[in-house]
């Protein structure tokens, strides 16, 4: 089967490899086409929480086919989406009651963003139009004007962090922050310290703290919420990937009473206008409140405590390898960080595919993030296969 009118995302496609063609999924597993089967390392970009294809959801996706695929929210709803909004404030810390339904992460993000400045903009503070972000962070690289700040991890640099705020304050409207870790940026972890010591000061200040859980939600780093941690409940949080169990595209922007009482009123024009096509769509709503259900009756909380034990011990091995810099677990989340970015990266992730894992290593980093229902014996295999790979690429000179 011909790939030539796909584009594929993160990828040069004048030089990238064939992708491979992957036939159906079980489980944790992987099943291509060219009849291998690979244990997957990485839940397909940390979504599939519950595992491929997991009865419940499945069975509720195809109730809700059968009843109704898709209807629109401007002027209509559904109960799967009543339900799942109900079901999310519950669930969240804090007033934070009020759910906007988007198809990504990266939208939810976006609509977020477009809250806090509506928010400042409907109370008259129409000056305060910029945001703080951090470096490494998922957002804010690609928007002009922001303000980019090293995460403090001491007083000194919270100090430095917020005098920065301080300079800024009159056109600041709030602070975006990935708690706990920085996925995208390298899988980069901060203290629950941290995360409180950013809230405290955006408190101070007046900005609106915004939380993008999107990556972190729904028990990866150990509590249903990351934010739980650090006892810091947002004014905007931001859910997707895990939310539908990995079966179908669907966010979420909670807002807190606080916020969404800026948008009430008389005047048309204090509306949030945004309005994505597939919003809330039943589906997907009918995915996410199955996955809630499986979070309620199956010990996914306890699963991720025995991941992140097994984690630590499986990765140690990897801290007296030559070429590794570090090896840090929190949750779910184990992460073996290189002293350099791989020449060839695709080497490395081709070398994980022949001992039978999908492990796709970006950056100076390979990790692991698997399903929480992985079972010890799969979790050991991937674990042995990174220590095993490096040293074939390490004595092949790939890295």
């Amino acid at each position: 089967m011909s790939t030539q009118h796909l584009w594929l995302p993160y990828s040069q496609m004048q030089t990238a490899p064939e992708p491979l063609l992957v036939e159906r999924t079980d489980g944790v597993r992987l099943h291509l086409a060219d009849g291998r089967t690979l244990i997957d390392g990485i839940a397909s970009w940390w979504t599939a929480c519950h595992g491929y294809n997991h009865p419940h959801i499945r069975a509720a996706v195809q109730a809700q086919l059968e009843r109704m695929p898709h209807v629109m929210l401007g002027g209509l709803a559904h109960a799967p989406a009543l339900n799942l909004a109900r079901r999310l404030a519950g669930l969240l810390p804090g007033e934070l009651e009020h759910v906007f339904f988007t198809e990504s992460g990266s939208v939810a993000v976006e609509v977020a963003m477009k809250i806090a400045l509506q928010f400042r903009f409907n109370r008259g503070e129409r000056t305060r139009s910029r945001f703080v972000a951090f470096e490494h962070a998922y957002h804010g690289d690609t928007l002009a004007r922001q303000v980019i700040a090293p995460l403090p991890a001491d007083r000194e640099s919270a100090s430095r962090f917020e005098r920065l705020v301080a300079a800024h304050a009159s056109e600041l409207t709030a602070v975006i922050v990935e708690p706990l870790v920085q996925a995208a940026g390298g899988m980069k972890f901060h203290s629950p310290e941290t995360l409180a010591q950013i809230a405290a000061i955006a408190r101070r200040y007046d900005l609106l703290l915004i939380l993008d859980e999107i990556a972190t939600g729904f028990g990866r780093t150990g509590t249903l919420f990351a934010c739980e941690q650090a006892g810091v409940v947002p004014d905007l949080i931001t859910l997707s990937k895990a939310l539908t169990g990995g079966t179908l595209p669907l966010a979420a922007t909670v807002a807190s009473t606080h916020v969404y009482g800026a948008f009430l009123s008389d005047d048309p024009a204090l509306a949030l206008m945004h309005g994505p096509t597939f919003a809330g769509n039943p589906l997907a709503c009918a995915a996410a409140n199955a996955s809630l259900d499986l979070f309620e009756r199956e010990p996914r909380l306890d699963q991720t405590a025995a991941i992140g034990a097994q984690l630590l011990d499986g990765l140690e091995p990897c801290r007296r390898l030559a070429g590794v810099r570090d090896v840090r677990v929190l949750g779910a989340i184990g992460v073996v960080q290189l002293e350099r970015a791989p020449a060839r990266l695709e080497a490395l992730r081709r070398r994980f595919v022949e001992h039978g894992v999908w492990i796709r290593p970006f950056g100076d980093v390979v990790y692991l993030m698997p399903s929480l229902v992985i079972e010890p014996g799969d979790l050991a295999a991937l674990l042995a296969a990174i220590p095993r790979v490096l040293e074939i690429c390490r004595a092949a000179n790939e890295f």
